[in-house]
């Protein structure tokens, strides 16, 4: 019951706040409900070469602390979890990491891993070129192209450690696919108020074959982000020393998560009047309104690891998004059925359809996506998202 109110909350949040700018700014409301958008309304800024700097300025800033503590963890032997007068060679705590490493890859890789390998492989070729035969199911590639990336990433963790997401919690991870629709067409209604992105022949469809043609893709996300970030977990190396990094504690979260609630509630507001400006609160006010309720309401968040100075599983979660996005840029670009993007002050060195800077909205991204799968299945929350790095 409290996750239908939690829901219910979300999207009253999500869907009214972005209206009431747009009746505060006194715009109609008619273009921002066509279903199928159609009209392109919005006027986005041209390139800048300040804001392109001073963005990518505060991402390495952000990103290097990170950076540096895993280089540094790597370099230097650890040797907190000994006791005090103990102390064991670099050679023999590396001989121990390389036995660890063999135990996770003791499974055989299994048939169905094969299955995704060869589904997408095959998609793949399907879908960057025009055969005559194939014209009818053309626009259709993208669905089965992740189908068979997600059972590739289970197979691969299974091999590495034994269990993963698809086998451990089948009904959970079914689950994920219908929730992962409804998911994404949020992004995809908050998108109307900037339109940085737009597919090429949506317009051609009718409201019923828009809706059908979209939502089995967007089924994909979630199986396909929380399945990657489970594959990162199960590589020590990837986030060495993260779990014991810099804490972050609050004396009254309730205060904070109020406050943290009127902010991205004021900025989704803003978005439709000022999108050129408050464009990437697309992609961070949903995951700040999701944790800011859940603060607010006295219960667990996907931060809370950071007062212990756990940052290990935000940083495999963003990651995760950040690889499947290179991915679906990838497999988009020479689609027949593909988007295109247009980004304020940012939009140039474009890597396929993206603008290099716009890969840095996938980080926040795939905390979205672990923080969803905290709030709709919190009972298995740590089964879920569990640390495979330990298992073996």
């Amino acid at each position: 019951m409290l996750v239908v109110v939690k829901f219910i909350l979300l999207f009253l949040l999500l869907v009214g706040l972005p209206l009431l700018g747009i009746v505060i700014a006194g715009q109609p409301l008619d273009r921002y409900l066509e279903f199928p958008p159609r009209t392109r309304y919005v006027r986005h800024a041209p390139f800048s070469w300040t804001v392109f700097i001073a963005l990518a300025l505060c991402m390495v800033v952000s990103a290097a602390p990170f950076v540096v503590r895993m280089v540094r963890s790597r370099l230097t032997p650890d040797t907190s979890r000994h006791p005090v007068g103990t102390s064991l060679s670099h050679q023999l705590l590396e001989k121990r990491s390389t036995l660890h490493e063999r135990r996770l890859t003791s499974q055989a890789f299994p048939w169905w891993g094969w299955l995704g390998a060869a589904l997408t492989a095959l998609s793949w070729v399907l879908a960057w070129n025009r055969f005559m035969w194939f014209e009818p199911l053309q626009p259709f590639t993208f669905t089965p192209l992740w189908l068979g990336y997600i059972l590739l990433i289970n197979a691969y963790t299974f091999k590495r450690t034994g269990p993963c997401l698809m086998l451990d919690r089948p009904g959970h991870y079914l689950w994920l696919f219908p929730l992962s629709s409804a998911f994404w067409w949020f992004f995809e209604y908050l998108n109307r108020f900037v339109q940085n992105w737009y597919y090429i022949g949506a317009q051609e469809l009718t409201p019923l074959e828009y809706f059908l043609h979209a939502t089995f893709p967007f089924s994909t996300v979630l199986p396909a982000v929380l399945g990657t970030r489970e594959l990162l977990a199960s590589y020590p190396r990837i986030s060495a020393g993260l779990q014991q990094f810099r804490p972050i504690r609050s004396t009254n979260v309730k205060i904070v998560g109020w406050g943290i609630l009127l902010l991205s509630s004021a900025g989704l507001t803003g978005i439709g009047i000022w999108p050129s400006y408050l464009f990437p609160l697309v992609w961070v006010a949903p995951l700040l309104l999701i944790m800011s309720l859940q603060a607010v309401a006295g219960e667990e968040t996907i931060f809370s690891s950071t007062a212990r100075g756990d940052w290990k599983s935000l940083w495999s979660a963003a990651l995760a998004a950040l690889v499947c996005g290179f991915f679906w840029e990838m497999w988009n670009y020479k689609s027949l059925s593909h988007w295109e993007y247009a980004v304020p002050f940012v939009h140039r060195f474009q890597i396929f359809e993206m603008p290099f800077l716009g890969y840095a909205g996938y980080l926040p991204f795939g905390l979205e996506c672990m923080a969803v799968a905290q709030v709709f299945f919190p009972e298995c929350y740590r089964d879920i998202l569990v640390d495979t790095s330990h298992r073996a």
